[in-house]
């Protein structure tokens, strides 16, 4: 039994556009005219008449943590009361009176950026958090994830003081000689150890959400980091959970792991329970060896060659000696496993590019796929380097709403004129996916398309930032369904509406390629299928 989709205007991974395309067992059988699909139509088919609408095939969003964000969903949501840092502080105060019922539960709060409070401008101390409570822990994590402050309370239950020694790749906040309340990078895991372990059923419900969410986006794919959520919760349990939820048919998005391991040993273990890149089904699968190797712009800890321009005291925070990143990337690519590290200052990136290297003289390999997380601060020379070592590149397009804003501010003229330039890395060959880092951002893709073909802030505020830069329509969608798929070695699975592939697909209320670039992140999600199913 078949079903027949006509009349509609549908993006195939090739211009010109098609009009129709036929479903059958879960995959694409047919792309084309809808006379021709028509024609196909046989006893028992089912005829959808698709009026006109756009449909491509299913979003991937290549970056995320998709436990996380289920996480983050159960807290206080302070990314839309961040204008101000007594409205955040009022947002904490009505989730606990509202929500807070365990004995040793803490309230916890993620998305502040203290760049937008229109009050102060700083960062939120131990202080602020203490006129939310002085009795419960409180956690108020930035949007970035590389920053997090909490109160006295919360303090006194970790037992920090002003003597605890400093974190590798990390730093415990002071001011004036005092705590002040402040978690920078490595440092945030003495915070996470100290948090209760949620339950299998919790966990479950986390990711079950999150995987809603997707869906109502157009997300049929995505390529999460999860194994770090919990600090108390190991990787065997949520493979586990994972696999639990997809034999009972609950799971509605496609996860490639990547696997967050910060040392050898650990990862070593991982490989010898037999998990290898691809390893899995096509609803779960393990991908690459995952590290984050520094931290945020926003927060000033990604790590930077020079001191920071708007903080000469800083350069940032590198979380790996070259040593550790080298023998890491170098076992890894060993075994045959893909390595995805996070990589946003360029100090940081000449890191990772050094142990690629190094791995590849060692064990030569063209299609190894291995890649860079976000890539936002770059010289020239990297970006050459990149290509010449056949790098992947897992962007966030999304990030220049907020990050055209600051970029120069945080690393100067000269280093901004040639970051985030995803565009140049393309022209050399690069292979370029797209993705949220949700819970960082929202996991909106028709916002990271917008974002990605402006080069401007949401609101459409300012000159684009290195204009020549912007993606196509097509490119941007490409990068979000295409180059996904490329990045978790799938593009023979899913990507495109073509025969043969999985009928991921979603269906869009207007036409992107028709559509004023300023209103691109206006165009609603009508519909999503997995399979051929409808998830949304």
């Amino acid at each position: 039994m078949k079903t027949i989709y006509y009349n509609g205007a549908v993006y195939t991974g090739f211009l010109p556009l098609a009009e129709a395309f036929v479903v059958a067992d879960g995959r694409f059988c047919f792309a084309g005219t809808s006379q021709e699909a028509k024609s196909l139509a046989e006893d028992g088919d089912f005829c959808v008449d698709l009026k006109g609408r756009f449909v491509c095939s299913g979003f991937n969003d290549s970056h995320m943590h998709l436990l996380n964000y289920g996480n983050v969903l159960q807290g206080a949501q302070l990314a839309g009361r961040t204008k101000s840092l007594a409205d955040m502080l009022q947002c904490l105060r009505e989730f606990l009176e509202n929500h807070l019922c365990r004995e040793d539960a803490w309230l916890i709060g993620r998305g502040w950026n203290q760049d937008f409070f229109t009050d102060e401008h700083r960062m939120p101390d131990r202080f602020d958090l203490d006129k939310v409570s002085d009795k419960v822990p409180v956690c108020a994590i930035r949007a970035c994830g590389h920053c997090l402050v909490v109160n006295s309370r919360a303090l006194k239950i970790l037992g920090v003081t002003e003597e605890s020694r400093q974190p590798e790749g990390g730093k415990i906040g002071t001011e004036h000689g005092r705590l002040d309340g402040r978690f920078y990078d490595n440092a945030m895991d003495l915070v996470f150890e100290a948090l209760p372990a949620p339950g299998r059923e919790e966990i479950k419900d986390m990711l079950l959400s999150s995987a809603r969410e997707l869906n109502t986006r157009g997300i049929t794919s995505c390529q999460s980091d999860d194994y770090g959520a919990f600090q108390n919760v190991s990787w065997r349990e949520v493979n586990q959970i994972y696999q639990e939820l997809e034999q009972s048919g609950q799971l509605t998005v496609r996860v490639c792991e990547q696997c967050n391991f910060t040392n050898t040993a650990d990862f070593a273990e991982f490989v010898k329970e037999g998990n290898h890149t691809g390893t899995g089904t096509d609803m779960f699968r393990i991908g690459p060896l995952k590290m984050v190797a520094d931290g945020a712009l926003g927060a000033r800890t990604a790590y930077l060659s020079e001191p920071y321009r708007d903080e000469p005291s800083v350069r940032g925070l590198p979380l790996y000696s070259q040593e550790a990143l080298d023998e890491m990337v170098s076992y890894a690519h060993s075994q045959g496993i893909q390595v995805a590290v996070h990589a946003i200052g360029d100090a940081c990136l000449d890191r990772v590019l050094h142990a690629c290297e190094k791995a590849l003289e060692e064990h030569p390999e063209k299609d190894h796929r291995h890649g860079i997380v976000h890539c936002q601060i770059t010289r020239p020379d990297q970006l050459e380097k990149i290509a010449r070592l056949g790098l992947h590149v897992y962007a966030q397009g999304i990030f220049l709403d907020y990050d055209s804003r600051i970029v120069e501010d945080r690393v100067g003229k000269k280093l901004a004129s040639s970051s985030y330039s995803w565009k140049t890395l393309m022209g050399h060959g690069v292979w370029v996916s797209n993705g949220s880092d949700c819970p960082v951002e929202l996991p909106d893709v028709l916002a990271g398309i917008q974002c990605t073909v402006t080069r401007r802030p949401l609101d459409g505020r300012g000159e684009p930032y290195l204009p020549d830069q912007a993606f196509t329509i097509q490119e941007a969608l490409d990068s979000y369904t295409i180059c996904g798929a490329q990045a978790s070695f799938e593009e023979e699975r899913k990507g495109r509406i073509q025969p043969g592939m999985m009928a991921d697909f979603v269906i869009l209320e207007r036409n992107p390629f028709e559509t004023d670039e300023d209103k691109l992140k206006d165009i609603s999600v009508l519909a999503t299928y997995l399979g051929g199913k409808r998830v949304f």
